[in-house]
């Protein structure tokens, strides 16, 4: 069944995750107004820099019309900064900082670390069948807190600089939301964007 996935285009590797669609063959839309969420049965939010994504939402009309069409359903896949925007409660967040508060996780922005801690990892995600998932970690969020309604679909386990070591969830889905905190568009697998394409595919 045909279906078109809008991946907001305001700032971030946002064409990345176009060539991953396009590799699987869905129908992509650049979404940068509020016009352009007309139609869409998904949308993906890229990862970038979450404060100036939000001030791009806002300054762009976009804020409001996409918490709207989430609230009635629309599916989502956040990454990286997307992870931020769908969270709950965002621990170190900025006052004028705004999301979508949808997913019930709180997270730590820049948790891994800064540029300079960026790190790969192989990883087991529950619905992803076949090899481990390759991970790129970039100025990665970390998830403090999940709430029951949450399914953890994969884990990652790491060394802080507080001298702790954890294991703490990386893939999150919740109704018709999904989030990583890393960046899958990287790496040339396409299975967790075939995943949230699936998601979709099930209820259409």
């Amino acid at each position: 069944m045909a279906l078109t996935v809008g991946v907001l285009a305001l700032q971030g590797d946002f064409q990345e995750h176009i060539a991953v669609l396009s590799e699987l063959g869905v129908s992509t839309r650049e979404v940068r107004s509020p016009k352009d969420l007309s139609g869409v049965d998904g949308l993906i939010l890229p990862g970038g820099e979450s404060t100036t994504m939000s001030m791009l939402l806002e300054s762009s009309g976009l804020l409001l019309e996409v918490a709207k069409a989430l609230s009635e359903g629309l599916f989502a896949f956040g990454t990286c900064a997307g992870m931020i925007l769908l969270a709950r409660e965002v621990l170190d967040g900025r006052s004028d900082q705004n999301g979508f508060a949808l997913m019930d996780i709180a997270v730590r922005r820049n948790g891994f670390g800064r540029q300079i801690k960026s790190f790969e990892a192989d990883l087991v995600v529950n619905g992803i069948d076949g090899p481990p998932v390759r991970a790129v970690f970039i100025r990665a969020p970390v998830v403090e807190k999940v709430a029951k309604e949450v399914a953890i679909l994969a884990e990652v386990s790491y060394s802080f600089d507080d001298d702790t070591h954890r294991v703490v969830p990386v893939v999150c889905a919740q109704d018709r939301l999904l989030a990583c905190s890393f960046h899958p568009e990287l790496t040339g697998d396409t299975r967790l964007h075939q995943l949230f394409v699936s998601k979709i595919l099930s209820e259409k």
